[in-house]
């Protein structure tokens, strides 16, 4: 079974079709990449796809110094971030919509919105932490591969982790304070 390297060096070579099967093997992954910088489906389609189009382009200027996985992580994500620039989503403030909700939660709902707040505070991460975390956490990298993504010293992904986490724990702690005396507080229900 040949490597990634090997296949480039195929593609390089002249075999343009051995490329398909390192799209095959990493569009999964980029999607959800994608997805968590555009926040809609067919827009992060779109990224990926032209993420492997500049790729193929650039396949020759791919030096073998990162995983091949990384360097189409920070394509991808760098699409991602020009689409957003690019186009300008219109949304609706949450808050201001009125919601009718029985007073009973059922364990869906409630871990539904446990999942809600969680995204809300990971999304509220300074960019550096953020990056460190959903690329630890949701793709699953190595702090090498993270390194090498946010282009810093391992230590310093490593660090932008645990800060991130530690915020993290410490925001979710006030959170449920704040609901704890909410439900405290004469007159709630």
């Amino acid at each position: 079974m040949q490597t990634e390297n090997e296949i480039i060096q195929t593609i390089i070579s002249g075999n343009k079709s051995a490329f398909a099967g390192l799209v095959e093997k990493h569009q999964s992954v980029l999607l959800r990449v994608a997805f968590r910088y555009v926040k809609d489906a067919e827009l992060a389609e779109d990224v990926v796809q032209e993420s492997f189009i500049k790729a193929y382009k650039k396949l020759e200027s791919f030096e073998g110094r990162s995983s091949f996985r990384s360097w189409m992580y920070q394509i991808t994500a760098n699409t991602a971030k020009n689409k957003l620039r690019k186009k300008k989503f219109d949304t609706v403030d949450i808050d201001k919509v009125p919601l009718a909700v029985e007073q009973t939660m059922d364990a869906s709902i409630y871990l539904s919105d446990v999942n809600s707040m969680l995204m809300t505070e990971i999304n509220s991460l300074p960019n550096k932490q953020r990056q460190a975390l959903t690329l630890r956490i949701f793709d699953d990298l190595s702090f090498k591969e993270v390194a090498a993504i946010m282009d810093c010293p391992y230590d310093t992904a490593k660090a932008n982790y645990r800060h991130a986490i530690n915020k993290l724990k410490t925001q979710m702690n006030r959170k449920q304070k704040q609901e704890v005396l909410l439900q405290m507080a004469p007159g709630h229900c």
